[in-house]
């Protein structure tokens, strides 16, 4: 199981718009992060920083987010979401979230 966690903003204007939505996820979203070994998924707020963190559990990383950023569904809801985002400006090339290093864990 490898951990992640991310960062990217939130256009204030619609911060209400985006937690609305999040607050009734497209059962079909939920059901391919499942299918594409997320686990353990939530997504913080902290004004207008939005932290996400999950577990993959996959052997393939690269090709299932290929996969669930290709599927249709996801995609349209992408499409809804990413109008309401502002990615950070220091992200690598090709990442919409910034994926930052952990720097300490215990269980």
């Amino acid at each position: 199981m490898r951990r992640f966690a991310q960062v990217i903003g939130v256009r204030p204007d619609r911060i209400e718009e985006y937690e609305v939505i999040h607050a009734a996820v497209w059962p079909d979203v939920l059901d391919l992060i499942h299918v594409h070994n997320i686990r353990n998924y939530s997504i913080f707020r902290h004004g207008a920083t939005l932290f996400a963190y999950f577990e993959y559990v996959g052997d393939d990383f690269d090709a299932d987010m290929k996969a669930l950023s290709e599927h249709p569904v996801n995609r349209e809801w992408w499409n809804s979401t990413e109008p309401m985002q502002e990615p950070v400006p220091d992200r690598e090339d090709g990442e919409w979230w910034k994926t930052i290093p952990e720097v300490f864990h215990t269980d």
